[in-house]
């Protein structure tokens, strides 16, 4: 295996952190899937989901949810990250159709949301994000994913100013020999098919690790039992290979390749390939014992997304659309990356400290014709870069009080190597006035919280975080024009700086829990995008405004006894254009969940209640790179019902409806439907599933 050179990961790897420790978590009840999360306190996981079906997730700590992929969910366990992400309060996603979807927290998109996987950055290729990084995650083949919301963590990269995704695959110690197996596959309505397998064999001086999946469905109708273009098939696989010499040390080698392909009833091409490749070397070594210094970590990574997107190979060109020609665009965005920190604990503090550094480079080629694309050389349009200092850390204050901070410096910079740039539609491609200039901005960031627990039941946290963001790619080489004035995005957009106050309160009892959580925010500089009909056609405009946000997330959980599970969660988010009163557009409207889940043990039975308000606050005509406001939306409700049964041989069986009563809807944040699908010139939402029947087999050893 050769991985390219790069200067980025050098230093990474040449400057370990001095201090470092991860604040203790304050473990809840509340949680739809857990029967003892304390217990699972030595394994690699703080929580363990025992569920039949996953319907909700509740916080761990403050600001912090883990729940586990490997799970089925309701609705139709996910065939992306970001159809996942939804089970946790305050998530919502752009929609495509039936795959690939843009998630969005707190009304907050892209580079917004800091998404890794095994710690490291997979950034889609994608003008418009068709291939956002969700598009490559195989939920059911990792084994915890983690969110913290808002800018409350300066552990995992720059900019993170709605929240830190994280799915994470466990990595373990074997002192005798061992054989661990997870597999499942999955059949539904519109001919959905899922295999995923898991296999692990261990022994003291190292493991071997091979997850696999494969994922297909078919075009589905929605309500009114019309077609939607949606159709998709992918499969991904990784490959982890452990050295552990002792109990307290590991080094991993990680590869990993997948494709697929996915049709798009909301655009004028689809995705005919998401090609990844992932390469990944890890060091980790606990209990050093020298005072305070207690472990290291490092690592470094290089992944790949090569993306195709045409109009002819999983639909026919329209004479009459906007593109009648077969044509294609091939998009690749090469990121590599690292990351070292240590970890000292103290009799009353913890801390973490580190260094982590990113290079990423993008480059396409298009043509005309039929696979015309393969014979164009490719062409580098953008160059990114990052290298950051972070340390957080926990000051305890007797047993119930406690302080967690953090703060990071960033340098990061771009580079635009575009010799020319679109003229418009139809129009010919004019000099690039920015073409091989560079920006270097400074980015600092940092948080304090303050967390108390009045009683063995309940605690509350108040905490404000700061973070500064660099326009992404997709903000500085998406858009036709840049701010009033200014030669282009590239030239005129300034970096966008987030100040928020997030405060929350959480109970745990016997038999009820409850948690709430509420943010204020005032983003300087906001990024937001302007849409616009022109004689040259659609135009896009982007530029800085200010803007305010705020909204909270409330959830509470009721056992009536040890077989029965009531709970519900609300979550709403608004944000306003400071400068011209305007709402900020694309929030999505307040949506509740209901569920009421019976177990004994052996049978299971549960019930998902989904409403949905209508959204009235919008801005028509402005967005983000991917959606925007196309007016009011309907509010909805829908009812979902699941069942499952355990096997003494480890086998699970559960099954499911969704959208039990074949209601007709579209979610608020949606693309318009594309001519080419028989979607009017009017934009006009795409509508969702009808009932959508699906049966689970499962199988772990």
């Amino acid at each position: 295996m050769s991985v390219p050179y790069c200067p980025a990961i050098r230093s990474s790897c040449l400057c370990l952190a001095i201090v470092a420790a991860l604040a203790s978590p304050v473990l809840s009840a509340n949680d739809l899937a857990a029967d003892d999360a304390a217990a699972s306190a030595e394994a690699t996981r703080t929580v363990d989901f025992d569920a039949m079906v996953v319907t909700a997730a509740a916080p761990v700590s403050a600001l912090t949810w883990e729940t586990s992929p490997k799970l089925p969910r309701q609705p139709v366990p996910a065939s992306d990250g970001a159809d996942y992400l939804k089970t946790i309060p305050g998530f919502s996603t752009v929609r495509n159709g039936g795959s690939n979807g843009d998630p969005v927290l707190r009304g907050m998109f892209g580079s917004r949301l800091n998404l890794l996987t095994n710690d490291g950055a997979m950034p889609g290729a994608c003008p418009s994000r068709m291939d956002n990084a969700m598009s490559y995650i195989a939920p059911e083949t990792y084994d915890a994913l983690v969110v913290t919301k808002g800018p409350q963590t300066v552990l995992w990269g720059p900019g993170a100013s709605a929240g830190t995704v994280r799915f994470e695959r466990d990595r373990e110690y074997y002192a005798e020999p061992a054989w661990k197996l997870a597999a499942s596959a999955l059949a539904g309505s519109w001919g959905r098919n899922d295999q995923v397998v898991d296999a692990t064999y261990g022994a003291p001086l190292g493991y071997a690790r091979i997850s696999a999946n494969r994922s297909e469905s078919g075009d589905y109708d929605d309500g009114n039992g019309d077609r939607v273009g949606s159709a998709w098939k992918k499969w991904n696989a990784d490959l982890a290979l452990g050295w552990t010499p002792d109990e307290d040390t590991l080094l991993e080698l990680g590869i990993g390749i997948g494709d697929g392909q996915a049709r798009y009833a909301t655009r004028g091409m689809d995705g005919s390939q998401f090609d990844r490749s992932n390469y990944s070397l890890r060091f980790e070594k606990e209990n050093i014992g020298m005072g305070a210094l207690q472990e290291l970590e490092a690592s470094v990574y290089h992944n790949v997304a090569d993306h195709v997107m045409d109009n002819y190979s999983l639909r026919e060109p329209n004479p009459q659309g906007s593109m009648p020609m077969p044509m294609a665009s091939n998009v690749e965005r090469s990121t590599s990356g690292g990351r070292a920190a240590a970890t000292w604990r103290g009799a009353a503090f913890e801390l973490v400290t580190g260094i982590d550094a990113m290079d990423s480079r993008h480059r396409r080629r298009s043509a005309m014709g039929r696979g015309a694309y393969l014979a164009v050389p490719w062409t580098v349009d953008a160059r990114f870069d990052n290298l950051g200092v972070f340390a957080e850390g926990t000051w305890f204050q007797g047993e119930r009080d406690r302080w967690i901070a953090g703060a990071r410096v960033d340098r990061a910079g771009a580079e635009d190597e575009r010799t020319t740039v679109a003229g418009g539609h139809g129009g010919q491609a004019m000099p690039n006035p920015t073409a091989g200039m560079s920006r270097e901005e400074t980015l600092k960031a940092g948080f304090v919280r303050f967390e108390r627990d009045v009683d063995s039941s309940l605690s509350w946290y108040a905490g404000i975080g700061h973070t500064e963001r660099m326009p992404d790619y997709w903000e500085l080489f998406s858009a036709n024009m840049g701010p009033m004035g200014a030669a282009n995005a590239f030239a005129g957009l300034d970096t966008e700086k987030t100040t928020q106050l997030d405060v929350g309160l959480q109970y745990r009892g016997e038999r009820f829990d409850a948690w709430i959580s509420a943010y204020a925010g005032r983003v300087d500089d906001f990024i937001q995008f302007r849409y616009m009909d022109t004689m040259m056609g659609k135009r896009s405009m982007v530029s800085n405004i200010d803007a305010q946000t705020s909204g909270a997330e409330f959830g509470v959980e009721y056992r009536p006894d040890e077989d029965w599970t009531l709970g519900g969660s609300l979550a709403y988010a608004r944000g306003k254009d400071r400068d011209s009163g305007r709402p900020l557009p694309q929030m999505p409207p307040m949506e509740g969940r209901f569920s009421a889940d019976w177990d004994n043990g052996t049978w299971s039975a549960g019930a998902l209640v989904r409403v949905v308000d209508g959204q009235d606050r919008v801005a028509e005509g402005y967005g983000n790179v991917v959606g925007q406001d196309i007016g009011p939306s309907a509010g909805f409700a829908t009812l979902a019902l699941n069942a499952g049964y355990r096997f003494a041989s480890g086998v699970q069986l559960t099954a499911g409806v969704d959208n039990l009563f074949d209601r007709a809807y579209s979610e608020h944040l949606n693309l318009a439907g594309n001519a080419d699908f028989g979607y009017p010139a009017d934009a006009v939402r795409i509508n969702e599933p009808g009932r959508t029947a699906w049966l689970r087999v499962g199988y772990s050893w």
